[in-house]
């Protein structure tokens, strides 16, 4: 391989973690209330980077996500950041007891909810729910 081959590749390898993590949206206030309003299911995932269960999630969130496209085609994820939001009213309104929370809202309503869980069958019911909520 020469040398811009090489820098080509690198260059591209780069790109990819920030479109991988592109297909969720970070919070902002009001956020979760325009996308709610706006008709969309939103998949709210309360996480801190140094968490390890929130690392769990995230890796079959990914897996399951890249077996089924039609989640991130009618879901809208959203990434919360727990060590920013975790006191904040939005967090205290929806009860969120800790990181590695995922809850699942769609007008009103909440669809579902899991604390701390990694199992795949659990995370995929609770996607499969939002799934038919968005095309409800």
């Amino acid at each position: 391989m020469d040398r811009r081959s090489f820098l080509a590749l690198s260059a591209a390898g780069l790109t990819l973690p920030s479109f991988a993590s592109a297909m969720a949206i970070d919070y902002t206030p009001g956020l979760v209330e325009q996308r709610l309003n706006a008709g969309e299911t939103v998949f709210l995932d309360f996480k801190a980077s140094w968490c390890s269960t929130c690392a769990a999630q995230e890796r079959v969130l990914d897996k399951l996500k890249a077996e089924n496209p039609a989640y991130e085609n009618v879901i809208t994820f959203v990434n919360v950041d727990w060590d920013t939001y975790r006191k904040a009213q939005f967090t205290q309104r929806l009860r969120i007891p800790r990181r590695s929370t995922l809850v699942v809202l769609k007008g009103d309503a909440e669809i579902g909810r899991l604390v701390a869980e990694t199992r795949e069958a659990k995370i995929k019911e609770l996607l499969d729910s939002a799934l038919a909520a968005a095309s409800a």
